[in-house]
């Protein structure tokens, strides 16, 4: 299939990569920052380039509405369509460009847009948009990830407030946010996906919540699990139904969901190994054949990207599609990272991310996470087997 822009789509990827030539921060050219939600560390940095160069970017995409691009024009967002969703996406990603807002913009905006009262949406969706609020997502818990409607952190009702206890992990960025919006038990006799509700806590500071890193084997700190005893919150904080919050919670709206950033970032990563070597012979053929596989998966994945968007521009919604594009794309990562630690050999042992080789490392360690997060890889294989290929369930 020809996937070659239309006039039209070719105009609007000029317009995103003459903005980004313009308007990156240098910081950002350079990749400096931490490597996973950049904007988020960078906005509260106590080092003003990092914060400085995030209030600029920020600045960038907001002239354009393209901080939250997929969200309604009369919302403040710039009403773009998947296939421009793709093409900004795409050069973003090229460019190394970090996103802006966090789970904020693509979580919580568009629940609220479809779930929120009035009053919430003018109450929220201008200071995330502003940068002023950044919220963290609270879903998975100790026993609950991949099962997540199990979950027993409660909320108990107490005249205008909710009272809320239990425990929250691999919650990211909660020591950078604001504030958390969260699934909550409201009703322990319900079934297991009736008994949850949706709510808001406007201030993660706040006394009964206690926030504890979790450092990843790359010794980064990303994750936290998040402990609440006795958190009021008022009831006005409930979107949607009180016992509904599992609908709610799992509100998309036109999302784009190529996962072309994983796609591009496998090319990069792959094309930084290539750039090193050069001229210089690989030890043995079989890592020569490696490389080269490396290179025809990552082309895979990039079809796997322009088939799910095509399928979103036809107004289709994919369902075992994605779910095989994020299961290629997070093994593809381990493997690209393996294949250029098995390239500098012992140089690869000692985790550095301003060296080349133990670059690789820690790209590999960081990694790992990516087959658990959104879905664990056998929870994807499971999703394709039973409605891709219609096998009955085991």
């Amino acid at each position: 299939m020809d996937w070659t822009d239309t006039p039209e789509q070719a105009e609007f990827r000029a317009e995103v990569r003459s903005m980004i030539s313009n308007s990156l921060p240098e910081r950002y050219q350079r990749g400096e920052g931490p490597p996973e939600r950049t904007w988020e560390f960078d906005r509260g940095s106590s080092d003003t380039s990092a914060s400085d160069a995030a209030r600029e970017w920020h600045s960038a995409l907001s002239n354009r509405k393209w901080v939250a691009p997929q969200w309604p024009v009369e919302y403040g967002g710039a009403g773009l369509s998947s296939m421009e969703q793709f093409i900004l996406n795409q050069e973003l990603a090229r460019a190394g460009a970090p996103g802006v807002g966090g789970s904020g913009v693509s979580m919580l905006g568009p629940t609220l847009i479809v779930h929120g009262t009035e009053e919430q949406k003018k109450e929220y969706l201008p200071k995330i948009l502003a940068g002023e609020t950044v919220w963290a997502q609270g879903y998975s818990e100790p026993g609950s990830g991949s099962d997540l409607a199990s979950l027993q952190t409660s909320a108990v009702r107490e005249g205008d407030d909710f009272v809320i206890n239990g425990q929250k992990i691999w919650t990211s960025g909660a020591h950078t946010a604001d504030a958390i919006f969260m699934l909550v038990r409201t009703d322990k006799e319900a079934s297991k996906h009736r008994g949850i509700s949706f709510l808001l806590v406007e201030d993660i500071r706040v006394s009964g919540i206690a926030i504890r890193p979790l450092t990843d084997m790359a010794g980064n700190h990303y994750f936290n699990e998040i402990f609440f005893e006795d958190v009021r919150v008022p009831a006005d904080n409930l979107v949607g139904e009180e016992n509904r919050g599992w609908y709610v919670g799992m509100t998309l709206l036109d999302f784009e969901r190529s996962n072309i950033g994983g796609a591009v970032a496998a090319r990069r990563s792959l094309t930084g190994l290539l750039d090193w070597l050069g001229d210089r012979v690989p030890a043995t053929e079989n890592i020569r054949a490696s490389i080269a596989d490396r290179y025809i998966e990552s082309e895979v994945m990039f079809q796997f990207s322009f088939r799910i968007i095509s399928m979103q521009h036809n107004g289709l919604v994919p369902n075992y599609e994605a779910s095989t594009a994020k299961l290629f794309n997070s093994e593809l990562s381990q493997r690209v990272a393996l294949t250029a630690t098995r390239v500098f050999g012992l140089h690869a042992n000692k985790i550095n991310e301003d060296d080349i080789a133990g670059g690789y490392s820690a790209e590999y360690l960081r990694a790992v996470p990516a087959t658990i997060r959104g879905g664990t890889s056998e929870v994807q294989r499971n999703i394709i087997a039973t409605r891709g290929l219609d096998l009955p369930r085991g």
